[in-house]
C-alpha cells in the first residue's frame, strides 16, 4: 500500500515523499474547493432545465451524500492516510482484483471528468467571445464551423478551445506541486466571486412565479428528482481529492480531514444558495436555452450584460482552476496503484520535478479524445450531460467500495468503542452507499428526444473505458504486492 509514512520505504523513497508533500491546509482546502467547484455548478441549470425548479429538492439530496461521504473520507484518511484515497481503501479492505477494479473506475473518473469540466468551461469561453465580436459588430459564425467524420459533423472550435483547456493545466502540472498549488489557491478564492454574489444579492432578485411549475420533466416527482440528482452528483465530485492525493499534502492525518470537511462545506452552502438565486430569478425554459446560465441570470438581475460578462469571467478562471486541480489527480491515483504493482510501472516513475509525468500527459490525451468523441455529431449539453453521466457512474463505483470498507472496518473492530461514534460512522457510510448505488442507477440521458444509443451513451462509454483495463490486469495480476493491514481504529 503507498502509505505516505511508510517505514519500510527506502531512505531516498522517503525523501522524495517529503518532498511531493507541499500542500498545507490552506492549500488543501483550495484542492478540495477548487476541485468541487469546477464549471458544473455554472452549466447545471441548463442541464437541469429539463426537470425545473425541482431540481433544488435534488441538489438538497446530493448536498447530504455528499456530505455523507465528505465525513466518510475525513474518517478514514484518519486511519488510512495513504496516497490513492478510495482505491486504496477499497484494496485494503477487499484485496488487489476490488483495488484494480476502483483504481481504474476512479482514473476513468478522472479524466473523463476533465472532458466534462473542459466542454462546460467552453460554453462560457465562447460567451465571451461571441459577446465581444457582437460588440464589436464582427462576424461570429465562424465559431460554428463544423467537418464532416465518417458522415457526421464535428465542431471545430470548441475542440480547440477545449484542447487549449486541457493542455495548458497539464503543463503547469508538470512544472511541480508548488507552481500547481499556487495556481489552486488563487482561482479557488476568484471562483467563489460569482458563487456568493449569487448566493446573497441574487436571492433579492427571486420572483416566485419562476417556480411555477416546480416539475416540467413530465416524470413522478420522484422521477425527477431522482433524474436531477445524477447531474447534481457531478457538481460535487472531488470530495475525495485530498485524499487521493495525501501524499501532497503535509501532515495529512490532520490536514486531509480538515480540508476534506471545510472544502465540502463551503461548497455546499453557495451551491443551494446559488442555485435558488438562479431558479428564481430566470425561468426555466429560458436557462435551457442558455450556453450560459449563471451569466443569464446574472444579466436577468441587473437589467444588462456587463455582469453577465463579469460571471463568466470568474467561471472562465473557475473552470481553469478545476483543471488545473483534476489534472494532478489524473495522475496521482495511477501513481499510487503503480507503486502498489496495480497499474503499469510507467505511471509510478517521477520526473525531475517530482510529478508523474506519465500519468499526467496520458491522462490529458485520453481527455481529449473523449472530447471529440462526444462533440462528433453532438452539441451543447447533450455532450456535456455524457461525459457529466459517465464521470458520475466511474465516480460511484468507488464511492461505493470506500462506504462498503468502512462498514466492514467499523464493524469488525475489536477495540471498545464508544457506542453511538461506531453507530455514526456506520450510518454516515450506509447514507454514502445508498446514494452511490442511486447515483449509478439514474446516470442516463433521459427525454423523448433520445434514441436508445443517446439515452445509454454514458453507460456504454463507462463500459468501454472498463474492457480496456481488462488486459492491463491480466497483465499486472503477478506483479501486484499485497495490501499492508488495516491500521486500529482512531477516533
Amino acid at each position: 500500500m503507498s502509505d505516505i509514512t511508510n517505514a519500510s520505504a527506502s531512505p531516498e523513497q522517503q525523501d522524495q515523499q517529503r518532498t511531493r508533500g507541499g500542500l498545507g491546509l490552506p492549500q488543501a482546502t483550495a484542492l478540495i474547493v477548487g476541485s468541487i467547484i469546477g464549471v458544473g455548478i455554472f452549466n447545471l441549470p441548463g442541464s437541469l432545465a429539463d426537470y425545473g425548479p425541482i431540481s433544488i429538492w435534488a441538489m438538497v439530496l446530493t448536498t447530504v451524500g455528499a456530505l455523507a461521504l465528505a465525513y466518510m473520507f475525513a474518517a478514514m484518511s484518519r486511519r488510512l492516510p495513504a496516497d490513492g484515497g478510495p482505491y486504496a481503501y477499497a484494496r485494503a479492505a477487499f484485496g488487489n482484483p476490488t483495488g484494480f477494479a476502483n483504481a481504474w473506475s476512479y482514473w476513468i473518473t478522472a479524466w473523463a471528468g476533465n472532458a466534462a469540466i473542459v466542454v462546460g468551461w467552453v460554453f462560457y469561453v465562447q460567451y465571451v467571445i461571441e459577446g465581444y465580436l457582437k460588440a464589436q459588430d464582427m462576424d461570429a459564425g465562424w465559431l460554428g464551423a463544423t467537418v464532416p467524420i465518417l458522415g457526421q459533423d464535428l465542431l471545430v472550435w470548441p475542440v480547440v478551445f477545449a484542447f487549449v483547456g486541457l493542455w495548458i493545466p497539464a503543463g503547469i502540472n508538470l512544472v511541480g506541486v508548488t507552481s500547481m498549488g499556487a495556481v489552486q489557491l488563487w482561482t479557488s478564492i476568484i471562483k467563489f466571486v460569482p458563487l456568493v454574489l449569487m448566493s446573497t444579492v441574487g436571492l433579492f432578485a427571486i420572483s416566485t412565479d419562476n417556480f411555477s411549475p416546480m416539475n416540467v420533466s413530465g416524470d413522478t416527482n420522484a422521477q425527477a428528482i431522482l433524474g436531477a440528482m445524477a447531474l447534481c452528483l457531478f457538481s460535487y465530485l472531488g470530495v475525495e481529492t485530498a485524499s487521493v492525493a495525501a501524499a501532497k499534502v503535509r501532515n495529512p492525518d490532520v490536514n486531509v480531514s480538515k480540508s476534506t470537511i471545510y472544502g465540502t462545506l463551503a461548497t455546499a452552502a453557495v451551491y443551494l444558495l446559488s442555485l435558488i438565486a438562479v431558479f428564481g430569478s430566470v425561468p426555466s425554459t429560458v436557462l435551457g436555452e442558455s450556453a450560459a446560465p449563471y451569466s443569464t441570470a446574472a444579466d436577468a438581475m441587473t437589467n444588462g450584460t456587463w455582469a453577465g460578462w463579469v460571471v463568466a469571467a470568474c467561471v472562465i478562471v473557475s473552470g481553469f482552476g478545476a483543471l488545473n486541480g483534476w489534472t494532478m489527480i489524473c495522475a496521482e491515483m495511477p501513481l499510487a496503484a503503480a507503486q502498489d504493482g496495480l497499474f503499469p510501472a510507467a505511471f509510478g516513475r517521477l520526473s525531475s520535478r517530482a510529478v508523474p509525468a506519465f500519468g499526467i500527459v496520458s491522462s490529458t490525451a485520453l481527455a481529449s479524445v473523449a472530447v471529440v468523441i462526444a462533440n462528433w455529431g453532438n452539441s451543447g449539453y447533450t455532450v456535456f450531460n455524457t461525459l457529466v453521466y459517465m464521470s458520475g457512474i466511474t465516480a460511484a463505483i468507488p464511492y461505493a467500495f470506500s462506504a462498503a470498507a468502512q462498514i466492514k472496518w467499523r464493524l469488525a473492530d475489536n477495540k471498545p468503542v464508544h457506542t453511538p461514534r461506531l453507530a455514526r460512522d456506520v450510518v454516515v457510510a450506509v447514507v454514502a452507499l445508498v446514494f452511490s448505488i442511486l447515483f449509478i442507477i439514474y446516470s442516463r440521458n433521459t427525454g423523448a428526444d433520445k434514441t436508445w444509443f443517446e439515452e445509454y451513451s454514458p453507460f456504454i462509454m463507462a463500459g468501454i473505458a472498463f474492457l480496456i483495463g481488462i488486459p492491463v490486469y491480466l497483465a499486472q495480476r503477478k506483479r501486484m504486492t499485497e495490501p499492508l493491514p488495516v491500521p486500529a481504529y482512531r477516533s
